[in-house]
């Protein structure tokens, strides 16, 4: 029958961890349990036979522990486990220790950190409590199986191994890394972070990259813990080619976070030029529930970000903004300044500094029952070009334009049911002033009111199957009308137009105050949705709308120009295996397509693949002199356990080529990650020519960083 002692610490004071404690030590005791505990006429505690002894959160176990009071030493015999229970983890053949665990020798030790990293040496030594001390060492995070010959993947063997458990460094002295049993480099110091600690000082995992543009280079980051609350790393990127200096800055407040990338670089594409780029963002919660955003984009030139790889934007903006989002009002102030890196634009004469102000309400009022809406908005954009161009058509836009814009709107809404029948109603006013300036083909000002009505029929029908599924068909009526007359200004926002299911009961398409439409209109529709949580789900609308006149400033392929629309056909379905499709396409009665598009994703524990297909035809007026058709693919596949493959492809299918294509493959274990990369860019331009990128990394698990999902372990004997 197995015997339980509770010590005062005068006998067996075990230590709530390594380290010393709030408490006094002699203020708590221990719990022993073995098959034998005795006291000896000499004071000495002897407890033999599956030995355990807990106090808080450590724990120690052995076969026997012999406790000398006159000496205060522990010797205890094995195997040995003591566990702190803040991942650290020791285990042992045999040990001498201070009746504090704080101090003494271990033979055929291991020490094992937050279940990842294991210390494997002929004998141990432990100091103050805070050291430990591995003799003729091998450290590995791979599994290791006792019945497997076979030494692990990869090992570090040094003299000597000190483990500071105050710091969470590990230092060691003639360090030789090898892969499996084949010594790859030798190291007389190195020190590197146990995997407990999160954000340390040093040198990260390499990465090789290869293009054909800079040619074979290596990347070697170094980390720079600043504080707790920021860091910073720095880069070097060399190769034959290229000297670069890539960095990354963090830091985080009570109330928000900044974070800035960005690279320095000396390279052959261009000699004694300066090239680099600088990335930023951030976000701050300040008083009275408003939220201040940033970011930043610049560049040396149009080029660089995809020479480097950084970023495939062809457009950069840079903004901030200030809002505040509640139930029943949104206020927001922002400022936007854009840079194109496109061979065919210009940034003098488009325009790059745009402002914007929003102020929007919310009121309930009682009386008339209802919701009532209140709008103001302020905008303008500049262009840095003074030069003017005189012409009769819209064509012959100055240079320099620059625009102010002031809208307000007021609208009342209500909705009733009667008879199964949901009717919305809405009633308001818009008005609208602009100041154009260094645009001779416009007045300097113009301004309008636009009073608009509409009233909105909805008639649901619900039916439910036999096996719980709820199906919805909803035919939808709207009559609208909108008043005034159109404005003499710039069209300058609204160039691109859509027409989908979010629209189609609008009163006005366009995407800003400079175009609404005018007139009566009629706008017709059915929806219809599956919904079973258990089974298939679909959703589809069908949708037409009707004018008295026809607008000018819709383009061919918006489905919008016309008296007449074209038919919106939109619709998804999602399948029980993890197939989504959604599509949407706008056809007239000739069943002419002016646009069609189709999206599609799979996903299981082992797929994760998305595909899309564009194809908009031509249009001059929207700057497309000829159509568009695009494949795209990209996923993610588990082979197996250990190995995934991804794939990023996309295909012109107008030119017959593609214009990007990616894949990579990636193996994942316990202890080591490998990756394989090869991206090739087809597109060429004036400042671009088309480039191979291959990148190849790999990173030792152990050394604080993650090790993975549980699907990576492998368990011995597989």
């Amino acid at each position: 029958m197995r015997q339980l002692l509770c010590v005062l610490m005068l006998w067996l004071p075990l230590p709530h961890d390594l380290a010393a404690q709030e408490a006094p030590e002699e203020d708590r005791p221990a719990i022993l349990i073995a098959d034998e505990i005795e006291v000896t006429r000499d004071r000495v505690l002897v407890a033999r036979g599956n030995v355990e002894a807990f106090q808080g959160q450590t724990y120690l176990q052995a076969e026997s522990v012999r406790y000398d009071q006159n000496s205060e030493q522990l010797t205890i015999t094995g195997p040995i486990v003591i566990n702190d229970g803040e991942g650290v983890r020791i285990l042992a053949d045999a040990a001498q220790l201070d009746r504090d665990l704080q101090n003494g020798l271990l033979n055929g030790a291991r020490l094992v950190l937050n279940e990842q990293l294991q210390l494997a040496s002929v004998e141990m030594n432990r100091v103050n409590g805070r050291y430990t001390q591995l003799y003729k060492t091998a450290v590995t995070s791979c599994r290791i199986c006792g019945n497997d010959p076979r030494p692990p993947l990869w090992q570090i063997r040094a003299k000597r191994v000190v483990h500071d458990q105050e710091e969470q460094q590990i230092y060691f002295d003639g360090a030789q890394f090898r892969i499996r049993s084949v010594p790859i480099f030798y190291l007389p110091r190195l020190r590197l972070p146990d995997p407990t600690l999160d954000r340390a000082t040093g040198v990260l995992f390499p990465r090789l990259r290869t293009t054909s543009n800079l040619g074979t280079g290596l990347k070697v980051p170094y980390f720079i813990k600043l504080g707790d609350h920021r860091d910073l790393t720095l880069t070097p990127y060399l190769s034959g080619r290229t000297r670069t200096l890539e960095f990354r800055y963090r830091q985080a407040f009570r109330r928000g976070r900044i974070e800035f990338n960005g690279a320095y670089t000396r390279d052959d594409e261009r000699p004694g030029e300066t090239r680099g780029y600088l990335f930023g963002f951030g976000r701050f919660d300040l008083r009275n529930d408003f939220v201040l955003n940033f970011d930043l984009e610049t560049t040396s030139d149009d080029a660089y970000l995809k020479d480097y790889g950084y970023s495939e934007k062809d457009r950069l903006d840079s903004a901030i903004q200030i809002s505040r989002a509640r139930r029943d009002q949104y206020i927001s102030f922002g400022a936007t300044n854009f840079k194109t890196l496109r061979d065919n634009e210009e940034n003098a004469i488009l325009p790059t500094n745009v402002l914007n102000a929003i102020y929007e309400q919310r009121v309930f009022p009682r009386q008339i029952g209802g919701e009532v809406r209140l709008a103001l908005n302020a905008h303008s954009h500049f262009r840095r070009s003074s030069l003017l161009t005189d012409g009769p058509d819209f064509d012959d836009i100055s240079d320099g334009a620059d625009i102010v814009r002031l809208s307000a709107d007021l609208s009342w809404l209500r909705t009733f049911t009667f008879a199964g029948v949901r009717a919305h109603t809405e009633l308001g006013v818009a008005i609208d002033a602009f100041e154009v300036k260094q645009d001779p083909n416009f007045p300097n000002a113009d301004a309008g009111t636009f009073p608009r009505a509409a009233i909105t029929l909805r008639y649901p029908l619900m039916r439910r199957e036999e096996n719980g599924a709820m199906q919805y068909l909803e035919p939808v009526v709207q009559a609208g009308w909108t008043g005034g007359s159109a404005l003499d200004v710039p069209n300058e926002e609204s160039t691109r137009v859509e027409f989908d299911e979010g629209n189609l009961l609008s009163l006005s398409r366009f995407p800003s105050a400079d175009r609404r439409e005018l007139g009566a209109a009629v706008a017709l529709g059915v929806n219809w949705a599956r919904i079973a949580p258990e089974s298939w789900q679909a959703n589809l609308t069908i949708g037409q709308v009707l004018r008295d006149e026809a607008d000018d400033d819709f383009t061919t392929t918006s489905g919008l120009s016309g008296s007449t629309t074209d038919f919106l056909v939109a619709g998804q379905m999602k399948l029980q295996n993890g197939l989504a499709v959604s599509a949407r396409t706008l056809f007239n009665e000739s069943f002419d397509f002016s646009k069609a598009e189709v999206r599609g994703s799979w996903a299981t524990k082992r797929v994760d693949v998305g595909g899309s297909y564009l194809w908009l035809g031509a249009d001059p007026e929207e700057e497309r002199a000829d159509r568009t058709s695009e494949l795209a693919l990209a996923g993610t596949f588990a082979l197996d356990r250990h190995w995934d493959a991804s794939v990023d492809w996309r295909y012109d299918l107008e030119d017959g080529r593609s214009a990007r294509a990616g894949l990579g493959v990636t193996y994942n274990n316990e202890c080591v990650s490998v990756g394989l990369s090869v991206i090739r860019r087809y597109t060429s331009s004036t400042s671009l020519e088309p480039s191979t990128d291959l990148g190849f990394t790999v990173a030792l698990k152990g050394f604080a960083v993650s090790n993975g999902t549980e699907k990576y372990q492998r368990s011995c004997g597989n």
